[in-house]
């Protein structure tokens, strides 16, 4: 399908969402977050594509945030947490996808921005980029997890500590604080993002889905809960195609070729 707020690129098993509002920072408008899902909805329909990579264009942003003029015209509560709702059901798509999401934040990713980030299953920042959660400055709190995913990721204190002050951190930061997993300088971050989604299309993709969904729904249950979950998980994969694929590959000194079944 055609869109207007952002670009899909295809490059082998990987695709590449880019934010294409670069006048206004790639702000997140209600048009934006549609075409989003649409995108999103394309990658896991599509049995070619393996990762997809989402960032935004220009050098100065990724996402800085919401369409401040659409908040601002929201006419009742009811429109705010619906509006609300649509962010979160991105990321929440995001976590059922058997695809991976990679975010490759070139600039800014404040607000709406940092939340989409946090979304993604892995989060490559540009040296340059600078994260957070500024809505408190606006008088308003974060819709899109902002309290929630950061909580998960770097902790209740740095979760609470950004939100209410609504600091911007670094690059670096927010390696050491969890919120991102590499940080590469600002040049070599296409590059960078699409040579980890080139390394994770090469592996097998009922492997990689499963993994994706050990990770994310074990995370919230008791460990020994999550261990079982981990060992059926692990008792189907082992029974496929590609683990015979792989395994036989293996011992015969070759290149695995997966199938996906």
């Amino acid at each position: 399908m055609s869109y207007e707020n952002i670009l899909f690129e295809r490059d082998g098993a990987v695709a590449t969402i880019t934010i294409n509002r670069p006048k206004v920072l790639n702000a997140l408008s209600q048009a934006t977050i549609a075409e989003l899902g649409a995108a999103l909805r394309e990658v896991e329909a599509d049995d070619h594509l393996r990762v997809a990579i989402v960032t935004g264009a220009g050098e100065k942003a990724f996402v800085a945030g919401a369409d401040i003029n659409e908040l601002r015209a929201l006419p009742s509560a009811d429109a705010a947490r619906q509006l609300a709702e649509r962010g979160h059901q991105i990321g929440l798509y995001i976590a059922q996808m058997r695809k991976i999401v990679i975010a490759a934040v070139n600039g800014f990713a404040l607000g709406g921005g940092c939340e989409l980030a946090m979304s993604c299953d892995i989060r490559l920042a540009a040296d340059s980029a600078k994260f957070g959660q500024p809505e408190i400055n606006l008088g308003i709190i974060a819709g899109w997890g902002g309290t929630q995913r950061l909580t998960r990721l770097a902790g209740p204190g740095m979760a609470k500590l950004l939100n209410l002050t609504g600091d911007l951190i670094g690059a670096e930061e927010a390696l050491r604080i969890g919120l991102v997993e590499r940080v590469v300088p600002a040049a070599e971050l296409p590059e960078a993002a699409r040579a980890l989604a080139r390394q994770i299309a090469g592996k097998a993709p009922l492997a990689v889905a499963a993994i994706k969904q050990a990770v994310n729904r074990g995370h919230d249950m008791a460990l020994a809960d999550a261990c079982m979950y981990e060992a059926a998980l692990f008792g189907t994969v082992v029974q496929t195609d590609d683990a015979k694929e792989g395994t036989g590959a293996f011992l015969e000194k070759r290149k695995p070729e997966w199938r996906g079944r």
